[in-house]
């Protein structure tokens, strides 16, 4: 019986939360063939990983250890172990996370394997006539795109935020089995130097709430109150491209087609227009609130719920009732 390979990224000691998405939806491609479900991952998967890996339905996990393979590892030295892996396995589809690191794995791994790469599904299922049929978010999340792939082994990328991460109906035994590949200094001529960080708080791509800033906060003081607001509700700051480009706050904080897709509880947009390079950043949140002058802004007529004023008259008012609510001074 053949295989459905999915490449998997850990959070600490737990596999992170777009990789268990990437799991749901390679699990449904087995199901449909009848295959089994394996993953894969740099170094040894802690005993909290091994058991989302279970839940899952994980049959094998494939442990890749090699002394250049780490967090900072390049792509290219990923890939390279995964072909290598690939051809003892001989999968039939190998499925990765749509996210920066998994589809440039995806990737350089379609070169190695010299197959085509189908990169933000939604769905997939086999075609009558051999084959894929599948649906792909393409032009940044606005479009969907019906599309059949041809090709001798499935190599594809979960749309992030797309599919939502569930248990399978049986458990897996998410057996680890060690994997050496042969990796020379070539696939590793880039690595990681360094990492910028938003500091400390919790992350942006996975915050349950995120406070998002535009044009109509004003300038770099007027973040205060949205800080203040985050931290209220555990959540994290966010910010339009105009703020970034205004100096307000840093790239990382950006959420958007050219920064950070997100997928919360609860998205407030203060003072953000919406526009559609913005609106792709933050489609996927549960719920959106928009606070804004203009009742036409498209971040108005896009979200759940609108309330039409100036930020900086309607926040103070909303973090006075959120510490009520919370009994905090």
């Amino acid at each position: 019986m053949s295989t459905v390979l999915t490449l998997i990224e850990l959070d600490g000691d737990e596999v992170a939360k777009p990789s268990k998405e990437t799991l749901t939806f390679a699990r449904t491609l087995a199901e449909a063939h009848g295959w089994g479900l394996d993953a894969t991952v740099v170094g040894h998967p802690p005993e909290a990983a091994q058991a989302d890996l279970r839940e899952q339905g994980v049959a094998t996990v494939h442990a890749l250890a090699h002394d250049q393979l780490d967090a900072d590892a390049a792509p290219a030295a990923v890939a390279e172990a995964v072909a290598q892996l690939h051809g003892q396995l001989d999968a039939g589809a190998v499925v990765g996370s749509g996210e920066d690191h998994g589809a440039e794995v995806m990737a350089h791994l379609g070169a190695r394997l010299d197959q085509p790469l189908a990169a933000n599904c939604t769905t997939i299922a086999p075609a009558d006539a051999g084959g894929w049929e599948l649906t792909r978010v393409r032009w940044g999340g606005v479009l969907l795109e019906d599309a059949h792939l041809d090709a001798d082994v499935a190599l594809l990328t979960a749309a992030p935020h797309q599919t939502a991460a569930e248990h399978a109906a049986s458990p897996g035994r998410a057996e680890v089995s060690a994997f050496e590949p042969q990796l020379d200094d070539a696939v590793h001529v880039t690595r990681v130097a360094e990492r910028a960080t938003r500091g400390g708080g919790i992350s942006l791509a996975t915050a349950p709430v995120v406070v998002a800033g535009g044009r109509g906060v004003g300038s770099a003081e007027g973040f205060g109150i949205l800080e203040e607001l985050a931290q209220l509700l555990g959540g994290a700051v966010g910010c339009s491209r105009v703020a970034t480009n205004n100096g307000w706050r840093s790239h990382n904080d950006q959420v958007g087609q050219t920064g950070t897709r997100v997928a919360p509880d609860l998205y407030i947009a203060c003072g953000i227009s919406g526009a559609t390079q913005h609106w792709v950043g933050c489609m996927s949140s549960k719920r959106i609130l928009s606070i804004n002058t203009d009742p036409e802004a498209p971040m108005v007529t896009r979200a759940d719920y609108a309330v039409l004023g100036d930020v900086h008259d309607v926040l103070p008012a909303v973090v006075e009732a959120v510490k009520a609510r919370k009994g905090v001074g």
